[in-house]
């Protein structure tokens, strides 16, 4: 226990949840902006999967780690676009359009994989670029706080903006009361001249757009390589996330780092012989309690509600 406190209270460890927590935040915000248009994005983890290889891909091919990201980027968004005419135009079952493409961008990745790295586990062999890391000038000479926020990966500082960007967006500008119109009620969206497929088309395509950012961090961030299901789960944790913060740009970037400091202390477990299947489910642990305390407080609210009317 003591070798456990040792390891959490340190710059490291600090650094290291902010690390891990970009991914998970980017696409918790993607969510959330999915969630205020009421529409449901469970496509997230291939988004970042596929926003991943292909960011190795043409980082590799072009030499520019710029053009890596606008791929990547790319890539999210037209998967959000694809959600988008799947589900609106179609009238696919959302949830069911969102698990599709998940287990085609599972197998999907690995077949491309394949193709350009002559590998099914990983792209080692491609010479892939990493985004620049940014060391803070004031932050930097600062003892405990500098180590902590000072050489993270660009895309992590992005991610922290990105969060002022969202609330922005749908807190302060026309966009983003039109998305919570229609979230709220689109008949009453519609009666007042609102395009809903329009705006929820916008909605899914800034979504999978958050997303590839959150999958080009995790290929050319996190690590320098893509391998076969690198996000591991991170989108569906991501949604988790969301949830919880109460579908709220703050409240997403809070639980957005209590599940990364989740990972990362499984990450500090592997070096205290902790055994290996325990550290492993320990994030989707914490995804399950969090969802249960946020079930069971909304389900509290509810009824304190039907209560207060019946009187």
């Amino acid at each position: 226990m003591d070798n456990l406190i040792a390891v959490i209270f340190t710059t490291t460890f600090g650094y290291a949840v902010l690390r891990v927590t970009t991914p998970i935040l980017f696409a918790a915000l993607g969510a959330l902006i999915s969630d205020k248009a009421g529409v449901i994005n469970i496509a997230l983890e291939g988004m970042m999967l596929t926003a991943a290889l292909v960011g190795v891909i043409i980082s590799a091919y072009t030499g520019s780690a710029l053009l890596g990201l606008i791929a990547a980027i790319t890539a999210g968004t037209l998967m959000g676009l694809i959600l988008a005419y799947f589900s609106l135009n179609l009238k696919t079952n959302i949830i069911l359009a969102g698990i599709a493409m998940n287990l085609m961008a599972s197998g999907g990745t690995i077949f491309v994989l394949f193709l350009a790295a002559n590998d099914k586990g990983m792209s080692s062999s491609l010479n892939s670029k990493v985004l620049p890391t940014v060391q803070i000038p004031i932050f930097n000479n600062i003892p405990v706080i500098g180590p902590i926020f000072s050489g993270h990966n660009i895309l992590t500082y992005v991610s922290i903006l990105a969060v002022i960007a969202v609330y922005i967006l749908l807190y302060k500008t026309p966009l983003g009361l039109r998305i919570r119109a229609v979230g709220e009620n689109d008949h009453a969206a519609d009666s007042v001249g609102i395009s809903v497929i329009k705006v929820r088309y916008i909605a899914l395509a800034l979504s999978g757009t958050l997303a590839g950012l959150g999958g080009a961090y995790m290929s050319m961030g996190y690590v320098s390589w893509f391998s076969t299901n690198m996000t591991a789960g991170r989108g569906f944790i991501a949604m988790a996330a969301e949830a919880m913060g109460m579908a709220t740009p703050l409240g997403t970037f809070l639980t957005s780092l209590l599940f990364g400091f989740a990972d990362a202390l499984s990450n500090s477990l592997q070096s205290l012989r902790v055994p290996a299947e325990f550290v492993q489910m320990i994030p989707y642990v914490a995804t399950i309690l969090g969802l249960i305390i946020y079930a069971t407080r909304n389900t509290s609210k509810i009824n304190k509600a039907r209560r207060e009317q019946k009187a």
